[in-house]
């Protein structure tokens, strides 16, 4: 007779949440040279063909658009075919793009390559972020954080050995060896992902709305609360980048850029300096935000940290022609400003649910795509009014933001959700416990 006693084998490390968080954190963290690494090779390139700086950061334009813009279509195949195959291909394509790079000898080939690099970028960002959220629904702020962290902390690493490579051996053989070892690398890690499963388990109680019904995009475009979560995330990133894209020519104006700074032992110019820990805050933030949003609701925290942003936007222009208080309020605009990227795929899984959060967090994701182009704003109004008039704008938009979140984008959320959601008007209307603020905790810690 067989023995049925024998318990099932517990299954592999890597297949539990933490470990496929850890996994795509790794693959954001390869892919982000794409982005982050970019500025190294433009002088290189230009020495090398004469082609003109103006031309080659077309090809970096293109990039961002290619990898912001087709999100969406990458987190419809994540939807349906589940995160292997997407991070797969992308990290072919994110290989394959420098591969291209260290041999294009015309602009034409440097913008073809650009075009495939997003399509690389965007299916690993887009895959691991939906992934997050779907694997951690009771953690999604602090999840999707650290995943989005780890886009910045990758360059951050390799930043130096991919510039000694290329003052020792040429800008095409830093393409070649770098694209090639993140390619192979990603395309191995993308084998251990696996397609996250719908767990149950008891409910916990929150204390903001989180929706029991799983939304498509085409259902989700057509709800008026998904454009207040889009106005918002446009607003923040475009008053954000405002500034930020900025900071190089406002320093030169102050006639701070070149003037030394010695923090820590380590002496740099102070626009070097500022970058280095602008970027350090602009990661720091992602995480710390998200799990504060768990806390105490994405709409508090969105209220806070906005406004948060615009004052330090206004400080910079009031005492920014002293070096430390450049610094200073410098780095509070990158502390507020980058946890955009965790707070909103957040509050867009709890919104439209999880089944498509991939999709769906990638239509939201455009929005970044869409305040880019209103970053030349920023140089209009520099010109017409100084740089005074572009910290007031900026700060205007990210308060207003702030506010709308908290008084209009709350509020509306709560309603939409309690009138859409079943097993929410049913309860409402019957007397019973409403399950607008719970979400099901995820097993297989």
């Amino acid at each position: 007779m067989e023995d049925t006693s024998r318990q099932a084998p517990a299954p592999a490390f890597w297949r539990n949440r933490w470990s496929q968080l850890i996994i795509g954190i790794l693959c954001m963290a390869l892919v982000a040279n794409l982005q982050y690494a970019w500025t190294l090779f433009v002088a290189p390139m230009n020495a090398r063909h004469h082609w003109g700086q103006a031309s080659i950061q077309l090809a970096f334009s293109i990039f961002i658009l290619t990898e912001t813009w087709l999100v969406p279509l990458e987190g419809y195949f994540v939807d349906r075919f589940g995160p292997r195959p997407v991070v797969a291909v992308g990290a072919i394509c994110a290989g394959l793009a420098w591969v291209m790079n260290s041999f294009a000898t015309t602009l034409p080939e440097l913008y073809i390559a650009s075009v495939i690099a997003g399509i690389g970028a965007g299916g690993v960002y887009g895959t691991c972020v939906g992934n997050a959220l779907k694997l951690f629904p009771d953690r999604r702020g602090l999840a999707a954080g650290l995943t989005a962290a780890g886009f910045g902390a990758g360059a951050a690493v390799t930043v130096i050995p991919i510039a000694n490579m290329i003052t020792a051996q040429g800008y095409e053989h830093t393409f070649l060896f770098f694209g090639i070892l993140q390619g192979v690398v990603i395309f191995i890690l993308s084998m251990l992902l696996k397609k996250p499963e719908a767990h149950k388990g008891p409910a916990i109680k929150r204390k903001f709305a989180v929706s029991k019904t799983d939304y498509t995009p085409g259902q989700m475009i057509k709800a008026p609360v998904f454009w207040v979560i889009y106005l918002c995330f446009v607003a923040v990133a475009a008053g954000g980048l405002m500034a930020t894209a900025q900071l190089g020519p406002i320093a030169k104006d102050f006639g701070l850029a070149k003037l030394p700074m010695t923090i820590f032992g380590a002496t740099l110019p102070l626009l070097t300096m500022t970058l280095s820990i602008d970027n350090i805050c602009n990661g720091f933030t992602r995480p710390l935000c998200g799990f504060i949003s768990d806390k105490i609701g994405r709409e508090n925290t969105m209220f806070a940290i906005f406004i948060g942003e615009g004052l330090a936007l206004l400080g910079l222009m009031e005492y920014g022609t002293n070096p430390y208080a450049f610094m200073t309020f410098a780095a509070l605009i990158f502390l507020f400003w980058g946890e955009i990227f965790s707070i909103f795929p957040a509050i867009c899984a709890d919104t439209f649910g999880s089944k498509f959060a991939a999709s769906n967090a990638g239509t939201l994701y455009t929005a970044k795509g869409t305040a880019s182009l209103l970053v030349p704003v920023a140089s209009v109004l520099a010109a017409t009014g100084g740089w005074n008039l572009v910290f007031i704008v900026s700060a205007v938009i990210t308060i207003a933001a702030g506010v709308s979140a908290k008084f209009v984008l709350a509020p509306m959320r709560a309603r939409w959700i309690a009138a859409s959601d079943p097993l929410v008007s049913d309860a409402t209307k019957s007397g019973g416990p409403s399950r607008l603020s719970t979400w099901p905790e995820q097993t297989g810690e």
